[in-house]
């Protein structure tokens, strides 16, 4: 259950929104993902294989998701006994091996992509476009200060955006408004 309070600080009061809103979302995300057997991680792990080039590792995916390899492998062990993927030993180094997703885990992907995006159109339904690239905007500052602030250098060729086909597009350049 949402926090029954707020602060009057302007700071301290978008802190915790951010937490709720994100609470929030995973919990529905969550749950629509369970109707596919599949966890907010699990649908991490099958996005990163599908957006990665080929052959992917384990990690490949860690480093695209910003997670332990470790961690990630646990989470293949998972997927891999519920048929969503697949280790293939066939790279040159016998000892790598690289990770398909399986005809169960596409379809389940690609229904919880649609259930998925559902979701998020029904939530930000009544937000007007405007106000969602405001917050877009926001958004990609607090997360560049917190890249600061952690000392993790992500330059701007390196930040991947998918179009509405899944294909990647360039990022629009800040400095491209003139």
């Amino acid at each position: 259950m949402p926090v029954k309070f707020t602060f009057a600080d302007p700071l301290m009061k978008a802190w915790l929104l951010i937490h709720q809103s994100h609470n929030l979302l995973n919990r529905s995300e969550n749950a629509i993902f369970a109707k596919m057997g599949l966890t907010n991680r699990k649908h991490s792990v099958l996005l990163a294989i599908k957006n990665l080039p080929d052959p992917v590792t384990v990690t490949d995916v860690a480093r695209w998701l910003d997670r332990n390899p470790n961690g990630i492998s646990m989470i293949i062990d998972r997927m891999e006994k519920d048929g969503l993927v697949e280790r293939v030993r066939d790279m040159p180094d016998r000892r790598a091996v690289r990770l398909m997703i399986t005809r169960r885990g596409e379809e389940s992907f690609k229904e919880a992509n649609v259930l998925n995006w559902q979701l998020f159109q029904e939530v930000f339904s009544r937000i007007p476009e405007e106000d969602l690239l405001k917050l877009s905007n926001i958004l990609t500052k607090v997360r560049s200060q917190t890249l600061d602030y952690l000392k993790i250098d992500i330059s701007k060729d390196r930040i991947q955006v998918l179009g509405e086909n899944g294909k990647y597009v360039p990022e629009p350049n800040d400095d491209d408004d003139a």
